[in-house]
């Protein structure tokens, strides 16, 4: 691969493939044990209709009350200066992450209950769950920018014990072209990979296996659950859709903070001093 920086679009041609694509389930009676243990091979598991069209809309709504009319001691993240933003609409196209909702955004906080979700990780845990992240995933039309492929678990406040488990629920339909989940099935088997800060803090371009690359489209209210080793990734939206969704992370209710040192051992070079 080519030194010289990619630019988006070349980001979205290179790094990602389009041509394999995951068929998820139509409903939660669809989850049985066999698919639990798929699970448990391939790092991930979908299924559309989990949500029904009410509370995706009471999602929806509620994310736009977070931004316009009060926020409720939840963080937005802007990809510029919030004081540069002049009018609903450059507010809305240039807000990427909302997070820390759940304490007081009701709305919000009963999908992150949602018994429906609840029972999927817990089925997979094997014991009771702990909500351990709340955020929403806002990528606008016309440049809504990328995730590059990573692992949950290299962010600190994830790292536990015992594998965390990632609730990706699509707000509006999720596809190829506005940036829909990318996944490497099994790849969490591989374990603790190092990343690097390049254009996030992102496993190295080089060292993911693209041509494993899984494409996984969902319906508004499909739920995708991923363990929080699992390589993934969104490219940048370049459509003319908007791409919103909630992600949750559990973890086993019995599982422990890694300490500081465990996790520079597991996510970083410290030890190899291998570089990027």
């Amino acid at each position: 691969m080519s030194s010289v920086p990619l630019n988006p679009e070349e980001i979205n041609q290179r790094l990602y493939r389009y041509d394999h694509v995951h068929v998820s389930l139509n409903d939660k009676q669809s989850i049985t044990e066999e698919q639990l243990m798929r699970y448990r091979s391939s790092g991930f598991l979908s299924v559309n209709g989990l949500l029904d069209a009410p509370a995706v809309e009471s999602a929806k709504q509620a994310l736009a009350d977070l931004l316009f009319i009060d926020r409720r001691d939840a963080k937005l993240q802007f990809t510029r200066p919030e004081k540069e933003l002049s009018s609903p609409e450059e507010k809305e196209l240039a807000l990427r992450k909302i997070y820390d909702f759940v304490e007081t955004e009701e709305r919000l906080r009963a999908i992150a209950c949602h018994p429906a979700i609840l029972d999927v990780v817990r089925g997979i845990f094997g014991e009771e769950p702990k909500l351990i992240q709340d955020m929403a995933l806002l990528k606008p039309p016309h440049g809504g920018g990328e995730k590059p492929w990573h692992q949950d678990m290299a962010y600190g406040t994830l790292t536990y014990t015992k594998a965390a488990i990632g609730v990706w629920i699509a707000l509006d339909e999720a596809t190829a072209g506005n940036g829909c989940m990318h996944v490497i099935p099994g790849s969490h088997r591989e374990g603790a990979t190092p990343h690097y800060a390049v254009r996030d803090w992102q496993l190295c371009d080089a060292q993911v296996p693209v041509e494993r690359d899984v494409i996984v489209p969902l319906q508004p209210g499909g739920v995708l659950f991923f363990h929080g080793m699992l390589y993934h990734g969104t490219p940048s939206n370049f459509s003319s859709d908007r791409r919103r969704a909630l992600q949750f992370h559990y973890a086993p209710v019995s599982a422990e903070r890694v300490s500081p040192q465990e996790y520079k051992r597991m996510f970083t070079n410290e030890l190899s001093g291998a570089e990027c």
